[in-house]
């Protein structure tokens, strides 16, 4: 059955992945970004009909309601949503206040905002989530800690609402990428890295992709986090 799936962050890296691979399964998709050129851009390299570009801030509350609106008066209500907007800080928790606002305010109230505004369009007919992780919220990694604690409370966040919208079978899932071959991890040494990956080498972000498009589809699960990583969180 096909479905709209809308993909914040849905321009480049893991979300543009998603976003192609959902309108290979024959999904409507709605491509969120803060830039709505790069939406557009995305949703331009999609197979099938009927796609749409926006943007966004998901940092802004009201910026996400009038988002989900326009989409669901254009659209109808949402069936899948995915979170893959994200920033990266290299820093540790004793940081600057602005970095930590910008990273929790990205990575984590950003995902909650979607969640509350997704799941409403969810409330008649059901629906599933995914949230984009990582492995280092799972685990610690040296001078990453900003992001590995926004990480951690998305997990967190994830499970916690499982278990409140399962009644409306809603679901909520997660998926914890370790080394993804994206613009976050271009500047990463992949020979000095991969040493500690037992599959040997960085993923790339279709392969996240197809991790995301089965929690969307397995409807038997819920509150479940997936380690996509080639093995790394073993040797973490």
């Amino acid at each position: 059955m096909s479905r709209l799936g809308v993909v914040f962050g849905g321009s480049c890296g893991i979300g543009r992945a998603v976003s192609q691979l959902l309108a290979l399964k024959g999904h409507r998709v709605a491509v969120i970004s803060r830039n709505q050129e790069a939406a557009q851009a995305t949703v331009d390299t999609l197979s099938g009909a009927d796609h749409m570009g926006l943007a966004c801030d998901v940092t802004q509350e009201q910026e996400v309601q009038r988002t989900f609106k326009t989409i669901t008066k254009t659209c109808g209500p949402v069936g899948y949503l995915v979170n893959a907007a994200g920033i990266y800080r290299n820093a540790l928790s004793m940081s600057k206040p602005n970095d930590t606002v910008s990273v929790f305010h990205t990575n984590l109230l950003g995902s909650m905002l979607t969640c509350w505004a997704g799941s409403q369009s969810m409330h008649t007919n059901g629906g599933a989530i995914v949230n984009i992780g990582s492995v280092v919220g799972l685990n610690c990694n040296a001078d990453q800690s900003l992001y590995s604690i926004s990480k951690a409370s998305l997990k967190g966040f994830t499970r916690s609402l499982a278990t409140e919208v399962a009644s409306r079978n809603i679901r909520v899932n997660m998926v914890a990428p370790g080394f993804i071959r994206t613009d976050m991890t271009a500047e990463l040494n992949e020979d000095e890295h991969r040493k500690r990956i037992p599959l040997g080498r960085f993923g790339d972000p279709v392969e996240a992709a197809h991790a995301v498009l089965f929690l969307l589809e397995s409807p038997y699960i819920t509150g479940h986090v997936m380690s996509v990583d080639g093995g790394l969180h073993l040797t973490m």
